[in-house]
């Protein structure tokens, strides 16, 4: 799909769902789970949180990714002032990401750390509760065991930083088989390798990422999530595929919006959360190169009329 069949498809979808605010919000209420806005996820960029908030009430997201560093940065007053804005636009903190790379040499792990619980702090002040990242699905040099070893290890004392700061800490398995096979040493890649990596950290307060890409990709089934409690799941990422595309063969960078193609099997993903009564955020995150061309506004439009629709898969 060009640019300009997807502003025409993505247009249309737009009205569809454009429900008056009173309707929005009585469907908002019974459900627990919080449309979120993360920029990045879908082509957009921003330059400060007030105008990530703007956008994300503009378009009738219900939740905003925190900017963790210019949280950790300001001052007293402005803090206030962004947490009030916040408060203002009805919105909640989504999941900020995780500011310490863990995947690379000692020396940049280490530095990450060193810099970590001041941006916590930060976060903490701002009434911020969760942080997410994500789990490289291979390596080019450790073994399974030994990159397992060292994934214990470096995350967590990234666990206990965050605890300290009452942060609950993400995890998202990447199940892209591709992205799997890109380097000699496959790695963790499914929901049931990261609880096990999760449950050998100790810590209470490490959960899940889940994203309904990775969830598919891996083999895992709505079962598997029925398995699961609120308290396993930090945040949620939610996507389609491309058509005519096998399992095996699907790049991670080429993905859709969510419930665009039906290849994903959505209304079961969400289901099995809402039947386990997850409370948290959900944000599109496609990767879609048509998606990322736009321009904000657009981009944010697309996405939350897409968004919006899944909502409707939901089972009363």
């Amino acid at each position: 799909m060009n640019r300009r069949q997807f502003v025409h498809s993505t247009s249309a979808l737009a009205t569809l769902v454009a429900l008056p605010r009173p309707l929005q919000a009585a469907a908002a209420s019974a459900r627990k789970l919080k449309i979120a806005l993360t920029p990045g996820s879908i082509g957009v960029n921003v330059t400060s949180q007030k105008e990530l908030n703007e956008l994300a009430h503009r378009h009738r997201f219900e939740a905003v990714e925190p900017r963790a560093e210019e949280l950790a940065g300001m001052s007293r007053e402005q803090l206030a002032e962004t947490v009030a804005d916040i408060g203002t636009k009805g919105l909640a903190w989504a999941a900020a990401g995780l500011a310490v790379d863990f995947r690379k040499d000692d020396a940049t792990f280490r530095d990450g750390l060193g810099q970590l619980p001041k941006i916590a702090a930060g976060l903490q002040r701002a009434g911020v509760s969760r942080v997410g990242t994500w789990l490289a699905p291979c390596h080019a040099e450790l073994t399974y065991r030994a990159n397992y070893k060292l994934h214990v290890a470096r995350l967590r004392e990234i666990a206990r930083v965050l605890q300290d700061h009452g942060l609950r800490f993400g995890l998202e398995y990447v199940g892209t088989q591709l992205s799997m096979v890109s380097r000699k040493y496959p790695f963790v890649h499914t929901l049931a390798e990261a609880r096990e990596l999760i449950a050998d950290l100790g810590l209470g307060h490490v959960g899940l990422v889940l994203d309904t890409w990775h969830w598919w990709t891996a083999g895992d089934t709505a079962n598997d999530l029925l398995t699961l409690t609120n308290a396993d799941v930090v945040s949620v990422d939610l996507n389609d595929a491309p058509k005519g595309i096998g399992k095996a063969q699907q790049k991670d960078n080429e993905r859709e919006l969510p419930a665009a193609t039906g290849v994903i099997d959505i209304a079961a993903f969400l289901n099995a959360l809402i039947t386990i009564g997850y409370d948290g955020p959900a944000r599109p995150e496609p990767f879609n190169k048509a998606l990322n061309a736009l321009e904000n506004d657009p981009a944010c439009a697309a996405s939350s009329a897409a968004i919006h629709q899944v909502m409707g898969l939901i089972r009363g």
